[in-house]
């Protein structure tokens, strides 16, 4: 377990020779990370290392507990070469998804197979820390229940809405520290005792279909979370970006129409009060609250008032029509604001994912249709638009890629 090793300290009772041979073995797991399984020859050739030094290298990782073989490699004339990959439950990460009215956490190993089941809490997102230690009870408790080696869970990641300044690790939306010097990162280390790393929702998602999904192996992508609020994350030159804070992709608060409906960010006629969760949920309360016909009339009052998109989707698989036309109207309005974007960016794909691209072709047509009204032919024909494949999870999977990749990126900097 050195190789991956919390404690400074540790690097510092190091000479030169350890420190390389450390800084080595730490790219190694950050490739096979990234790559997947790899053979001892591509390790050579990535890391410009003799093929004994790989060897000695693997070997050592193996004896940790890291690494193993995983199968046999393309032959390219003689006998299939080995392939060497991270062993499963090696290392754990506690991934936390927080929305705005929910909070689902797991523990997630570093292939991402879910080691605990998922544990679903009602918490609504507060700006200030009201709620804060119910909230870290509820990981502890998790951590504790879990039965595994807690020295083998190396970090702790939060995936979250709003404004996170990743960089910094804080929140500038919910659960704000402005009374404290700590930032919202630092005060959950301190209270979890393990490394705590913050990154906004939808940027999560996007990392993970970078590393595991549709992005993989591209360079330029577009990823459009539409659940309750709608953000972006943004793949360019095959890397996430964040901008100067991490607050890039603010897609939902792009200004659709003058004089709208108040924003919850302050401003008036945002995408996101036309083309969200939250307005899909407000325009479904308020036309059947007006007489119209729909499966969701026979809601209660007070049912009506805890209307999800999902309950909506639902109604429209069903042949629902109302249903069916809110999610068309929500569709084009997503579709005019992801025509803005392709003509930005220029990307060649456009992954759709959240809870809202559940409805599949109900929210994809409009979509599609308002593309091709609203951007140039020339950058829509090269822009594929496809759904997640990762689904719920993707937030998650980012969640533990964010922790993995921060974890092995400080050892490598302290290495050197």
């Amino acid at each position: 377990m050195s190789t991956l090793t919390s404690h400074t300290d540790y690097l510092e009772t190091l000479n030169n020779v350890e420190k390389k041979k450390f800084l080595q073995k730490v790219k190694i797991i950050r490739h096979l990370y990234v790559k997947g399984a790899r053979t001892n020859a591509d390790i050579c050739s990535r890391f410009n290392i003799s093929s004994p030094t790989s060897m000695g290298l693997l070997g050592e990782l193996i004896s940790e507990g890291l690494v193993e073989k995983q199968g046999l490699g393309k032959s390219v004339g003689g006998r299939k070469p080995d392939l060497y990959g991270l062993r499963n439950h090696s290392l754990y990460v506690l991934s936390i998804d927080m929305d705005r009215f929910s909070t689902r956490m797991a523990i997630m190993d570093n292939n991402n197979n879910q080691v605990t089941p998922i544990r679903t809490y009602s918490y609504t997102l507060p700006e200030d820390l009201s709620g804060l230690d119910t909230f870290c009870t509820w990981v502890q408790e998790l951590i504790t229940s879990s039965g595994i080696d807690q020295q083998r869970l190396v970090g702790i990641g939060v995936s979250m809405p709003g404004l996170v300044a990743s960089k910094e690790g804080d929140s500038r939306t919910y659960l704000r520290t402005d009374v404290l010097e700590e930032s919202l990162q630092e005060v959950l280390r301190h209270k979890l005792g393990k490394p705590v790393f913050i990154q906004n929702d939808v940027k999560s998602a996007a990392l993970a279909e970078l590393r595991f999904g549709q992005a993989h192996g591209k360079q330029d992508v577009l990823v459009i979370s539409i659940d309750w609020g709608v953000g972006t994350g943004v793949i360019m030159d095959g890397r996430l970006r964040g901008g100067a804070l991490g607050f890039a992709g603010e897609f939902g608060h792009i200004p659709l129409e003058e004089n709208g409906t108040l924003c919850h960010c302050g401003k008036r006629g945002c995408l996101e009060t036309r083309a969200s969760g939250v307005a899909l949920a407000r325009a479904a309360r308020e036309g059947i609250q007006a007489g119209q016909k729909s499966i969701l009339s026979k809601l209660t009052e007070e049912e009506l008032e805890q209307l999800e998109p999902q309950h909506i989707i639902d109604a429209a698989h069903q042949g629902d029509q109302f249903a069916i036309s809110l999610l068309s109207e929500t569709g084009a309005n997503l579709g005019k604001g992801i025509a803005i974007l392709i003509q930005l960016f220029n990307p060649e794909l456009v992954i759709l994912g959240g809870k809202m691209a559940e409805a599949g072709q109900l929210i994809t047509t409009p979509i599609q249709q308002s593309i091709n009204t609203y951007c140039m032919a020339q950058l829509r024909e090269s822009a594929s638009i496809a759904l997640s494949t990762l689904g719920q999870q993707a937030s998650m999977m980012g969640a533990t890629a964010t922790v993995l990749e921060s974890i092995l990126e400080q050892q490598l900097e302290q290495a050197r």
